[in-house]
Parts: C-alpha cells; structure tokens; sequence
C-alpha cells in the first residue's frame, strides 16, 4: 500500500519550505506563482488530501464541538443527541462524542481531552460531579453550555426545564381528577432537579388545603429496581393504607411501578393513578400508557448547540439572539395509567 504523503513530503518533493507548503493549501496571496505552481502539481500528481484537522489546530481553531454524555443507554441521551446532530447538520461543524464511565472520575480525562485542543467548545450533558471542575475552565475561557438537572444553574450557560412547576403541574393534575392521598417517589436528594420535583409536589398539596404526608414519601434512585421496592412497601401495606395516585420522579421508576400492580394484579387506574415525569420513548408503550410529563430533550439538544456555536463562531447566526440561560417549557401527556376517582365529575 501506497504510504499517504504529508505535507513534509510534499514540501521536499517542492523544493520549498513546509510553510510555504501551508500557504499554498490555505490560498495566501502572497506566494510566488512559480512556487504555487510547482506545489499544486505534485498535490495533484499525488492526489494530497490536507489534514483539515491539523490544519486548524495549527491556526489555533477548529471546527468540532466536543460533547460530554454520560453513557449512551441512559434515557433521553439519544434523544438529546439527535437534537445536537439535527442543528450540526446545517452547520460547518461536527461533534466529538465523549461516553463517560460513571465508575470512575473523569476530571483527569477531561483535562486530557482539553489540553489536546481538539475542540473549540464543549457540551456538556449532565456532567453531575464534574461541573465544578468544568466551572474552572469557562473562568479559563472555554465555550461552555451545559444541560444540566443535576446541580442547581450557575453563571455558565445552561438549557433546562422548571421542575418546580412541572411537579406542580403532575400533581395538581392528579388533585383535579380528585386525588387526595397522593404519594410520591423521589429520585435520589443530591440531585437539584430531585429537590425542586418535590417542593412543587408540596406546594400543589399546599395549595390545595392538605399537608404533605411523609408516610407518603419513598426514597428511589431514578431506575427501575427502584421503583419495584417502593411499590412493593406501598402495596404490602393494608389496601386501606394505599395511596390513591402516585407521583414518580421519573419514568424509568414509574415502570417498576408499573411492573409490580401487573404483578399483584392491582388495577392502573383503577386502583391507583400513576404519573410519571419525562415521557421517555417507551412510556407511550407501557401497559396501561403512562401519564407524564414531557421533557423536550430533542429540543434541549437543538438550542444547546445553537447556543454554543453562537459563543464559538463570530460569522455564525443563530435563529435568534441567545440567551445565556434557557429553561424550555414542559406538558403534561395524559394517557391511560391516570384517571378520575369521580369519572363523571369532569368536563370531557
């Protein structure tokens, strides 16, 4: 096989300078005609292909975006990537994908990644304990946007939701179709968008002239294994101690949820309302249809790119003027695992 020329061969092959090479590639106007001339024969003779790549890098630019995710099998991250990719596409601009293990920590590869100046900013998708650490480098000067539920939003550039309202919307749902012992499975406390879910919850009780019962509170951790336990402390309990909804924290509980009343035979919703938060690709599929809220992680992808290329590249225009803080609109998605304790006291 052929061994791919660079551009120190072709440089030597020239007679002229590596430099002079580079200006050549990159169409200076300053080169001698005669030296341009001889270069672009033997690129031509040789079909040289420039490394674009390490063309930028010599400039001091270059046109990837890195993007920090945690593994691809979590929820919502394919849908989150297909929104960074459906914005890429219409740019100059590709991405470098960084998988993190969730079993180690990532500050020293992270520092790897950036001292390579491979990238001219970063998306970061829910980078949980390295954000103080990617804190440190947009003080630096590094384009920076993050998605972020997990730590409560600083000064850098973030794209989210509000879960203190949209907890407060599942629940004064279920108080509507009326609801009264409501009870609600929380993913794990450290996170900040776990905390915000169950202050809306309270304030929607609260509002409604009832008192938050911490018998009705469980400790998942935002898996399915989870919301099995909790649903198997709730339904051991006498039927009379049931709660008549549930408000889980997020889909993937709110299946083991789910799993366990087709178990025991319980009734959804006959029984026991159930309502989940981010309507994941499969909730639709689940039996009964989950009730959710949605969370527009396509879209978070979409307006985080822009966002950052807007930080990026001074040519680039958005479709809009960016703000540095985003927080998209959230809906409730009502299906089947909800409904009325007293079907014929709503309007249809």
């Amino acid at each position: 096989m052929q061994k791919k020329l660079t551009i120190n061969d072709i440089a030597r092959m020239a007679q002229v300078s590596k430099a002079t090479v580079s200006r050549v590639l990159n169409r200076h106007s300053s080169v001698d005609p005669v030296l341009r001339e001889r270069v672009m024969d033997i690129v031509q003779q040789y079909n040289f292909v420039p490394n674009t790549i390490a063309t930028e890098l010599a400039n001091g630019r270059t046109h990837l975006i890195g993007v920090l995710a945690p593994p691809l099998n979590w929820p919502a991250i394919p849908e989150i990537l297909h929104g960074v990719s459906e914005h890429i596409e219409h740019t100059r601009y590709e991405i470098v994908l960084y998988s993190m293990n969730l079993e180690r920590n990532h500050s020293d590869v992270l520092d790897r990644i950036l001292a390579m100046r491979m990238v001219s900013g970063l998306l970061a998708i829910l980078p949980g304990e390295l954000a103080d650490h990617l804190d440190t480098f947009f003080q630096q000067g590094l384009p920076l946007v993050m998605i972020d539920d997990q730590k409560e939003p600083t000064h850098i550039p973030w794209v989210g939701i509000d879960n203190f309202a949209s907890a407060y919307e599942a629940t004064s749902y279920l108080l509507q179709l009326g609801h009264r012992r409501i009870a609600h499975i929380m993913g794990p406390q450290h996170y900040y968008c776990v905390v915000q879910r169950l202050e809306g919850y309270r304030q929607a009780l609260t509002d409604a002239g009832l008192q938050a019962d911490p018998e009705l509170l469980f400790q998942g951790e935002f898996e399915p294994a989870s919301g099995r336990r909790c649903a198997e402390t709730i339904f051991a309990q006498d039927q009379s101690a049931w709660p008549d909804a549930i408000f889980v924290g997020n889909d993937q509980m709110a299946y083991g949820v789910l799993e366990v009343a087709e178990a025991q035979k319980i009734q959804v919703p006959e029984a026991v309302s159930i309502i989940g938060f981010d309507d994941n690709l499969l909730s639709a599929h689940m039996r009964p249809p989950l009730t959710t809220i949605h969370q527009p992680f396509t879209e978070m992808g979409y307006q985080a790119t822009q966002l950052l290329l807007s930080m990026i590249d001074p040519n680039y225009q958005p479709d809009n003027e960016q703000p540095t803080r985003i927080q998209l609109p959230t809906h409730l998605v009502t299906r089947v695992s909800s409904a009325s304790t007293h079907p014929f006291s709503l309007k249809t």
